[in-house]
This record gives structure tokens, sequence and C-alpha cells, in this order.
């Protein structure tokens, strides 16, 4: 079976109203690829944070990359910098 992975990114400097009402819409933009399994989004008290699995993302630079796009095509926001991460990337084996 080949190696999976868990990427874990987020956006920091948004507000929390304005990340209420773009979460479900960035889940949207994600239901939309299907090469993303397992995904949610949410907010953390600071933060928006995305979990997707993928085959192929082993430094989570893909899913950085689309959840950035997904970020400005659905979120408005008032700050004048936000800032976006990888959080974390776990090896997922076959049962996990």
């Amino acid at each position: 079976m080949a190696e999976r992975y868990r990427v874990t990114v987020s956006c920091q400097g948004i507000s929390s109203h304005e990340a209420s009402g773009g979460i479900s819409a960035i889940l949207e933009e994600f239901y939309e690829r299907p090469w993303h399994t397992e995904v949610a989004c949410r907010w953390d008290g600071e933060k928006i944070l995305l979990t997707a699995e993928n085959d192929y993302d082993s430094n989570g630079s893909a899913v950085l990359d689309e959840f950035c796009d997904a970020v400005h095509a659905c979120i408005s926001w008032s700050a004048e910098e936000i800032a976006f991460a990888v959080e974390s990337v776990i090896e997922v084996k076959p049962g996990q």
C-alpha cells in the first residue's frame, strides 16, 4: 500500500469572526479536490487549521499551497498581514 501523509496547515492573522464565515467555504473547496481525503478545517481560537491526507505530499507544501488559494478565495480579512504555515506532516500507516 502506498504511503499516506496527514498534513496540517494553518492561517494566522484572521479574526474569529472572519474565520467563522469562511471555514465551510474552505471545506467545500477541498471537497472538490478528491486527491485530498479526511479533510477537516477548524478555528482553534487563534488560527484556522486544516488537516488533509494524501499520498504524495511528504513536506506539506502542496496542501499549504491549495489552502492559501482557498483562504484567499473564501475569506475577506481586515489584517494587513496573514501568515500561513505547515504545522505538521505525519506518515499514516494503514489502519491508523
